[in-house]
């Protein structure tokens, strides 16, 4: 047992945070904690690194034991580079090397068994501290987060909050601690940067604790979930999606019993009133007043299932034609990319891609809070857009939620006001909290209310799905399959754009594709796929022309041929299931070299597949 604290307990002032929980780690298990906005999941996390301290309980700590937790990471030294903070992490690998080259220079002279033998111990040091990797697992890692290699050399003190907030993420990893604790760690990341994080923990060869609202994210890396509900914790094995079933089945378990027990002691005590005055049936009486004393009672399941429920609807239908950019540049200095679209009524929309690439800056542009810098885009008739900005939702007027919203609809009366609020969970003394006071999920919450009031027919939504806990997601996701209208939004939440994007406008390397397809299908494409990159290897034979081959080969012969291509080409798909699963293997993400050397080959495979597929074809067509 690496970690395990029982009957924990922690309160702010008289209000318990949680109360008698018990909570375990074993071996290299990833536990996902899971659990409303505020209920003290990273509380907890904080009381496990020794950042806060439980106010009851018994902890219990395998000796020698380490854990990392992101807050605790803090990078004091401005003015060096990343680099040099980043080497803080391998002292003991350069410590070694240096024994290493001491004892070298004692060989020389000394070659005695006893030196050859302390040579061998320290050498095996070094590669199990990771000596002959260390420089490429960490551009690697450092890469991966959104950051070029050169930016090793910069300063610290030349990042954002953001950025360093980032870098100390990649000396956490770096650090690789007995228990490694992530508090929400997809946050501000790609999609692409999401999933190599997944097979970084996934393969972890320690224990995780994640605090995350990504659930495909804990799909993909979790074996164990602790569900935190009114300041209890509760154990299940699994992924996230198993908990939630294992879950729902044990409320449905509780509740039945809890009616059955309802039952018996009703029946009990129309028992005991019908017998109790009776004199030669007063001792079954008591008899039976003793047995419900000693009943172990069961209480009903508590679940909070509170969400908000929201219903949005267009005022006017709108038409045909939604939204037409041709090669609409966008950017603020330079040109980013041109975008070049179609939108029709009804459309659900994605736009996908990595950081950087002009997602936001492309639905800035349709809203005309930045000048496009050429080409054109156009709504179609009648076309109302209703516009929600992640930033723009963290506002700070003075003002209380119920002036924030009235304010914004004076025509509107106080009740139609108050049912809306209701409907995103501000209700009684709520209404008038200061905006100023709210979290970040309240003022997303108070941002749908003012969006849901606006009817437009054409909702742009910027990362709608920050600062919402898992059942927020989930009431937004419900209320938008259920619009009429069409939306354009921008999100790395995968499972959100799983379930409501009927297309995706995938924004890299300085283009932006329209990809007509959900997102099971473009996951699938991207697995299977067979299209023809750019470069052709040179191990591959030029394609023989079609008049060549129709000259050369009997129809008998095309058969064999294409008979003996397919079997080529299932071989080749294989060997690329292969190599895509090595992406997984520590020798190689830990390896910036080897990783770019397996990309290589990756793309190798693809195109010849793509060479022989294109032989079969015209093989086929003849």
């Amino acid at each position: 047992m690496l970690y395990q604290v029982s009957k924990a307990s922690k309160y702010f002032g008289a209000d318990p945070v949680f109360e008698d929980v018990t909570f375990e780690i074993k071996g290299t298990e990833k536990i996902a904690l899971v659990g409303r906005n505020g209920c003290g999941k990273t509380t907890f996390l904080r009381c496990m690194c020794g950042e806060e301290s439980f106010d009851g309980g018994n902890i219990s700590i395998q000796g020698g034991v380490t854990i990392g937790y992101l807050a605790q990471k803090v990078l004091e030294h401005d003015d060096w580079t990343v680099e040099e903070e980043l080497k803080l992490i391998y002292r003991n690998v350069f410590d070694l090397q240096e024994q290493m080259h001491q004892l070298e220079e004692t060989m020389l002279t000394d070659a005695s068994e006893k030196v050859l033998s302390r040579y061998a111990q320290v050498q095996e040091a070094f590669e199990a501290a990771g000596g002959y990797h260390w420089e490429s697992e960490m551009k690697t890692v450092f890469t991966k987060f959104g950051f070029p290699v050169e930016d090793l050399q910069k300063k610290i003190g030349e990042f954002s909050g953001g950025q360093k907030t980032r870098v100390a993420f990649v000396k956490l990893l770096l650090s690789k601690p007995d228990i490694l604790l992530l508090d929400e760690p997809t946050n501000h990341l790609d999609i692409e940067a999401i999933e190599w994080l997944e097979g970084y923990v996934r393969n972890y060869p320690k224990a995780v604790v994640i605090v995350s609202h990504d659930r495909m994210f804990l799909d993909h890396t979790v074996d164990c979930v602790y569900n935190m509900e009114y300041g209890k914790m509760k154990r299940y094995g699994g992924n996230y999606s198993s908990f939630t079933i294992q879950r729902e089945n044990d409320l449905e378990r509780q509740q039945a019993a809890y009616y059955r027990q309802q039952k018996d002691i009703e029946r009990l005590q129309a028992l005991i009133e019908k017998f109790r005055y009776k004199k030669n049936k007063a001792a079954f009486a008591q008899s039976k007043i003793k047995y419900l004393d000693r009943m172990e009672k069961i209480e009903p399941e508590k679940a909070d299932n509170r969400t908000f429920h929201a219903h949005f609807t267009p005022n006017i239908k709108g038409g045909e034609k939604v939204l037409e950019t041709d090669h609409l540049a966008i950017g603020y200095d330079h040109v980013l990319t041109e975008v070049t679209m179609k939108m029709r009524r009804g459309d659900r929309i994605a736009i996908i891609g990595p950081n950087g690439t002009g997602k936001s800056t492309f639905v800035k542009t349709l809203m005309s809070l930045i000048p496009s810098l050429g080409g054109s885009f156009l709504y179609g008739h009648q076309i109302e857009t209703g516009y929600f900005d992640q930033q723009l939702a963290q506002f700070s007027s003075g003002k209380t939620v119920l002036e924030e919203l009235w304010d914004e609809y004076p025509d509107l009366d106080r009740t139609t006001i108050r049912s809306v609020l209701g409907q995103f969970l501000f209700s009684a003394d709520d209404v008038f909290k200061s905006v100023d006071v709210l979290s970040g999920g309240e003022k997303v919450r108070l941002s749908f209310a003012k969006l849901l009031l606006k009817h437009s027919n054409l909702l742009i939504l910027d990362e709608p799905t920050n600062h919402l806990d898992i059942p927020g997601k989930e009431a937004l996701e419900e209320s938008l399959k259920g619009y009429s209208g069409t939306i354009l939004f921008v999100s790395h939440d995968r499972y959100f754009i799983q379930q409501l994007a009927t297309g995706l406008l995938k924004f890299e390397n300085g283009t932006a594709e329209y990809l007509d397809m959900d997102w099971n299908t473009y996951e699938q494409s991207i697995l299977n796929s067979t299209a023809a990159l750019e470069k052709v290897p040179v191990t591959v034979d030029q394609p023989v022309s079609s008049q060549d081959t129709r000259r050369q080969m009997s129809p008998e012969a095309r058969r064999r041929e294409i008979a003996k291509l397919e079997k080529q080409i299932t071989e080749k798909e294989q060997e690329l299931e292969d190599l895509r699963a090595l992406r997984f293997e520590p020798e190689y993400y830990q390896d910036y070299t080897k990783m770019n050397a397996l990309n290589e080959d990756i793309d190798d495979i693809h195109n010849e597949i793509a060479h022989l597929e294109e032989k079969w074809e015209k093989l086929l067509e003849e």
